[in-house]
């Protein structure tokens, strides 16, 4: 051992912590994003998920949030769309990781069969990315692109903000 070796549970308390959530990222059949209106912030627009519970996976925090907050049982692949970093700030004091996947195309059936949690959302809303960046903050629509994009070429997009 080290001279400098210390326990875990002492280490850990030398470093940045942080908290972290999952989500998924959806469209409907002609790839318009699906978003869902916070309950919180009415402009807020966001995809089903939400911070992950300790010993849970950012997968199965996925999965959870998802069926909480709209009834949707996801069983498609375990398919990466991007990753976002949130540096701690007056906003949060902590900084935040996000893990989004790709939760593929939903028929018109099976979005207006989706069942929101009022205490999550108010509203549901398909629209173009256009449509999208005229109503969102920009710091929040360039997450939507990212992961829009993301899913276009076939790769995992980084962002920080």
């Amino acid at each position: 051992m080290s001279a400098n070796w210390v326990p875990a549970e002492e280490y850990v308390k030398t470093i940045a912590n942080a908290t972290s959530y999952a989500g998924f990222y959806f469209t409907d059949t002609d790839d318009r994003p699906i978003q869902l209106r916070s309950a919180h912030s009415a402009e807020t627009w966001q995809w089903p998920g939400g911070n992950m519970d300790p010993g849970e996976t950012p997968w199965e925090c996925a999965l959870r949030e998802c069926f909480e907050e709209t009834q949707i049982s996801f069983a498609g692949p375990q398919k990466l769309l991007a990753v976002h970093f949130i540096a701690q700030g007056a906003h949060w004091p902590l900084n935040k990781f996000g893990v989004i996947f790709d939760g593929g195309q939903l028929t018109a059936g099976q979005i207006n069969s989706i069942a929101l949690d009022p205490a999550e959302h108010t509203e549901l809303r398909v629209h173009t990315l256009e449509e999208w960046e005229e109503i969102m903050s920009p710091a929040s629509f360039a997450r939507l692109q990212a992961a829009d994009n993301a899913r276009r070429s076939g790769t995992v997009a980084y962002l920080e903000r």
